[in-house]
């Protein structure tokens, strides 16, 4: 296992990767890490390092990128997910520090700090001229309650401030439970002595201070953002703060980063600006890079995906519940695509018993890259499989279908221009296994090397099979059978179906050789990594 650390992480992150069993951790910087990413596993990463397209078409083997910090506006999620590559990041890990940034820069706002600095240490002594406010009886406006944005909260009750809060995620009754009045954005505009801002960058919150929501805002209000540049629109904040709408802004991010040296916002007295610092605490290094380096280590050996960006993620208890079942999913749909004909226009997965009460949306992700592996020959895998379908046009349904004593299981449809072909399949014995086939049951392995059969249910199949197999050294592992209830037509031989397991692959002149018996309606071979996606895509 090759990783790639391209921009500096906390020595203890570090240690933690190089104490993997035969794990190769390369210790790069940011203008050489590129040469070694041929043999790349994970690349580790901060803000400074752009992971594009050019970048990831470097590094063919890469399965993970880790981000520590919270931020991946530097890594192009489209793009890494085209190429099956998860990307992670530490939410919560620095939020600590960027709140006291946060509500340092709130009090060097309020007691002008920095000008006082800079006029003493010139030699002047204008007490004055500096008179501050309080914060105590101050309403701050917070928007955003996640990890930081609660941290803030907890810092500024200490300052006896009034506290409002807009999160369209978050319930009234936690902001009640934190201490923050939950309010609309608009509302909080109007109410606000001063606003900080701590949400993702998304199209909804790009430049949501526009100059529409400064004029909602109260005369002589201190703005901070410490979260992302483009969440401001700069022209409009330079305008107000021109028109004395916006007493002071604190600004510790900008877009772009870094800013132009001739900004227009760097001529105002009252604007405070910072490079991008809030999280870059020793403390808080030390936190991600730890978290970063535990989470890379626990997706490399045992799957888990934890803080996923592009792909959805599970806890440790919940990956033990249903992470079997990922394998199951794509072992099953490899199956189906194997002896399936047509072209594939929809995939309708089902999941019977406990797992149904689960968010199958791995099992679903599985299930497919298991269809479009048969045929692709991209990397399809849990990240990039529900894309690759969508660009495919297949239609993607799914149902939970929770029944008291039914066996867990995750049924599969795949139709194609052909027709329809259903499988099931469930974990049994600790091993992925087949439990009927378009509503045949067969039970059987799902690894390895397999024939799979149609016949009419009449004697002679199974001597045929053990003939033409032996004939061709080809030794019989396993030999399962089954056939329907009833036949399709009155007085016409049983449907039957049969799966067998070899030593060796099963060439097609051996497959022709088998359907010279007319009872033998289809035989097809089906190929099945070990391990499924627990070892290709984990």
């Amino acid at each position: 296992m090759n990783i790639v650390i391209a921009e500096p992480l906390s020595p203890a992150g570090i240690e933690l990767l190089q104490s993997q069993k035969d794990w190769n951790v390369i210790v790069s910087n940011a203008k050489e890490y590129e040469r070694h990413l041929t043999d790349a596993d994970a690349l580790l990463v901060r803000s400074a390092v752009q992971v594009n397209a050019g970048v990831l078409a470097k590094a063919p083997k890469l399965r993970v990128i880790g981000r520590a910090g919270v931020g991946v506006d530097n890594v192009d999620l489209d793009a890494a997910t085209a190429a099956g590559v998860l990307v992670m990041n530490t939410p919560g890990g620095n939020a600590a520090s960027v709140a006291e940034h946060a509500v340092a820069l709130m009090l060097a706002m309020a007691r002008h700090v920095p000008q006082a600095n800079a006029a003493t240490k010139s030699g002047k002594w204008e007490k004055k001229k500096f008179l501050g406010n309080e914060l105590r009886g101050k309403t701050l406006g917070i928007v955003g309650l996640g990890s930081t944005g609660r941290e803030v909260v907890k810092r500024a009750r200490a300052f006896e401030m009034r506290l409002i809060g807009h999160d369209p995620y978050v319930t009234s009754q936690l902001a009640k439970d934190i201490g923050v009045e939950l309010v609309s954005l608009e509302g909080l505009y109007a109410d606000s002595d001063y606003i900080t801002l701590h949400v993702s960058l998304t199209p909804e919150t790009e430049r949501m201070l526009s100059r529409q929501a400064f004029a909602q805002m109260k005369t002589g209000v201190r703005v901070v953002n410490c979260a992302r540049g483009e969440l401001m629109d700069e022209e409009a904040l330079r305008q107000a703060l021109e028109s004395g709408k916006v007493a002071s802004a604190a600004l510790d991010v900008f877009a772009p980063e870094p800013p132009a040296a001739g900004s227009p916002l760097f001529k105002f007295d009252s604007v405070i600006a910072t490079p991008h610092i809030g999280g870059s605490t020793e403390e808080a290094q030390e936190i991600v890079g730890i978290r970063i380096a535990e989470q890379v280590v626990e997706y490399l050996k045992n799957g888990v995906a934890i803080n996923a960006v592009n792909m959805p993620a599970l806890s440790p208890e919940q990956y033990r519940t249903i992470g079997p079942y990922i394998t199951v999913a794509e072992q099953l749909g490899n199956f189906a695509a194997h002896i399936s004909t047509g072209n594939p226009k929809a995939v309708r997965l089902a999941y019977l018993g406990r797992i149904a009460d689960y968010n199958t949306q791995l099992l679903r992700n599985a299930g497919l890259a298991g269809v479009l592996k048969r045929s692709l020959g991209q990397k399809a895998n849990l990240v990039n499989a529900m894309q690759i379908a969508s660009q495919r046009g297949w239609h993607v349904v799914e149902r939970h279908e929770t029944r008291t004593g039914h066996t867990d299981s995750v049924r599969i449809e795949l139709e194609t221009d052909a027709g329809i072909t259903v499988v099931e399949g469930a974990v049994l014995l600790d091993r992925p296994r087949l439990l009927q086939v378009d509503g045949i049951y067969c039970e059987a392995t799902l690894d390895g090397h397999l024939v799979f059969m149609k016949n009419e249910d009449v004697p002679g199949v199974i001597g045929h099979v053990g003939t033409v197999l032996g004939r061709n050294q080809i030794n019989i592992a396993n030999f399962s059978l089954g056939r329907r209830d009833a036949p399709a037509r009155p007085g016409e031989p049983l449907e039957a179906v049969a799966l067998v397991s070899t030593d060796a692959a099963v060439p097609e002149k051996v497959l022709a050789q088998l359907r010279e018996n007319p009872a033998v309606k289809m035989a097809k071979s089906v190929e099945l990594a070990e391990h499924g996606t627990q070892r290709n895509t984990a």
